[in-house]
């Protein structure tokens, strides 16, 4: 099957005008987050384009399928994959992509459980909510972060992006796919609303994302081990035909084979300089 219909679920802003935040800290006995708007599901058509891969690219639609075995294959202990992990794959963006210089600021395994709160770091969940992880101004305020103030300073002046690396782990990603909008199907100026990511100890920002009947979603349907996925988060590229970003959510996909094992996947999180 190449298209599938499936619900997703968008962003609607406050209806009092006031600005839209999400509290990370989760409740302890319901692993709810307090927010301030509201999820808006939709049914769209969600292409399969296994066959089709490379008529996507990062600088195109956002995003990018490769080929890409991982040496590291256990995926259960943080410190492994900070120590294995890492580094082949600072290696592996450097060689798609061309950059100069990539710094991996972190990583997240997420064990579709449905029904389980999503109580502390071990136990999260794939993300149902069409969203674009960084604004231009939370993309900049994490080369601050993690950079030397005088290096940030410089790298910050030339072409930089954040992109996510994301692969399942344990076996394919049947359960819970990650479906991806095609950037040229976006209205940059009228589909993003900046929401406020409340950290106990500072504020971050992402894009809640309104629906719009023109977007064109895509997903590659039962990814393997060996099959990863690029998601350009942002680029302060100025050329108006490059991808900026892409807008992406998990979804419940209909055409999953019943009893489909759970889905299990790593994303890791790049700053990726170039000269």
């Amino acid at each position: 099957m190449s298209i599938v219909s499936a619900e997703l679920v968008y962003f609607a802003p406050p209806s009092d005008g006031s600005r839209p935040f999400t509290s990370i800290n989760a409740d302890s006995t319901t692993g709810q987050r307090a927010r301030n708007w509201e999820p808006e599901v939709h049914t769209v058509k969600i292409e399969n384009v296994r066959g089709k891969e490379s008529d996507y690219t990062l600088d195109t639609a956002g995003f990018q399928y490769v080929t890409q075995p991982s040496k590291h294959s256990a995926f259960n202990n943080d410190d492994k994959i900070r120590e294995e992990y890492y580094p082949e794959s600072i290696e592996f963006l450097k060689d798609i992509t061309g950059a100069s210089k990539v710094v991996l600021f972190d990583h997240t395994v997420r064990r579709h459980r449905p029904g389980d709160a999503e109580t502390d770091e071990s136990k999260r969940q794939p993300v149902d909510q069409v969203h674009v992880d960084q604004t231009p101004e939370s993309a900049t305020a994490r080369v601050h972060r993690h950079l030397p103030a005088g290096e940030a300073e410089k790298l910050v002046k030339k072409r930089f992006q954040i992109i996510n690396l994301w692969r399942p782990i344990s076996h394919p990603a049947i359960d819970h796919p990650l479906a991806l909008c095609d950037y040229r199907s976006v209205d940059v100026k009228k589909d993003l609303i900046p929401v406020t990511l409340v950290y106990p100890d500072r504020e971050g920002e992402t894009f809640g994302v309104k629906f719009n009947p023109t977007h064109r979603w895509k997903y590659e349907r039962g990814m393997k081990l060996d099959e990863v996925v690029l998601i350009k988060c942002y680029d302060s590229a100025k050329d108006d035909g490059i991808a900026k970003f892409t807008p992406h959510t998990g979804f419940k996909d209909p055409s999953a084979m019943q009893g489909a094992p759970l889905r299990e996947s790593i994303e890791l999180r790049a700053l990726v300089f170039y000269e």
